[in-house]
């Protein structure tokens, strides 16, 4: 069966999940993070994709992200992956596949489902079990977000802006939303809308993005048959 086509808009949010193959370690030392972390500045920069929130965990990584142009994402992680590869198999002397192979990805909509990305990633470790705080996790957007210190890479979204007008207020309501846990439910949306290429927000945006790329946004139910693609000339952009 071939593969969906991935969702793909430009001035959405994107939230990215690329894993190991097999789901080995992708990164050995402290170095390897750094050579990411760069590599990922480099090429947002030029692929034209504002970082909103990262985590590299031992085994994959997930990004939280606004592209200005719809085909900016993938080139992005295309020539993210071969360059990371190209540089773990030139220092471990290894050779063959890194990555799982395609990432994973979903749309995101802005309001309280952009902040709950930036908490699905940040926690990540939490869950993992590694940290008991993200504060306590070493490579994560947290520290810019929460914590307030410079990085460079990170280009906060309006959603993290309009928690408050003054940044040190800002980053102590950021860090209020940490002290609750998050909402199973609202995991479980993210986790399926990545995974299965679609598109997470409300039946508004669903209906937006089916109409601006004539195809399904959102996970059929049991039974349910897909949306035909609107005529010609009904196409909109929202």
């Amino acid at each position: 069966m071939p593969r969906r086509a991935r969702l793909s808009l430009p001035g959405i949010p994107w939230h990215i999940i690329q894993r190991g193959n097999n789901r080995t370690v992708c990164f050995y030392a402290e170095e390897d993070y750094r050579r990411y972390l760069d590599e990922l500045a480099l090429l947002s920069r030029r692929f034209h994709c504002a970082i909103h929130a990262y985590v590299l965990m031992t085994n994959h990584v997930h990004l939280l992200l606004t592209p200005k142009e719809a085909e900016g994402p993938a080139l992005m992680m295309k020539h993210l992956g071969q360059r990371y590869v190209q540089y773990i198999n030139r220092t471990y002397r290894r050779s063959g596949a890194l990555w799982e192979g395609r990432f994973r990805s979903c749309l995101t909509q802005s309001e309280d489902y952009v902040l709950s990305c930036y908490r699905y990633i940040e926690l990540n470790p939490v869950r993992a079990g590694m940290v008991r705080h993200p504060h306590d996790y070493r490579w994560s957007s947290y520290h810019a977000n929460g914590d307030g210190r410079a990085d460079a890479l990170i280009a906060p979204h309006a959603e993290y802006l309009a928690l408050a007008r003054e940044e040190g207020v800002r980053r102590a309501a950021y860090r209020e939303l940490f002290k609750a846990r998050m909402d199973p439910e609202k995991l479980d949306q993210i986790r399926q809308a990545t995974n299965g290429n679609f598109a997470l927000g409300d039946e508004r945006l669903k209906k937006q993005i089916e109409v601006a790329l004539g195809r399904r946004a959102e996970r059929l139910e049991p039974g349910r048959k897909a949306a035909r693609k609107p005529p010609p000339g009904q196409e909109r952009l929202f």
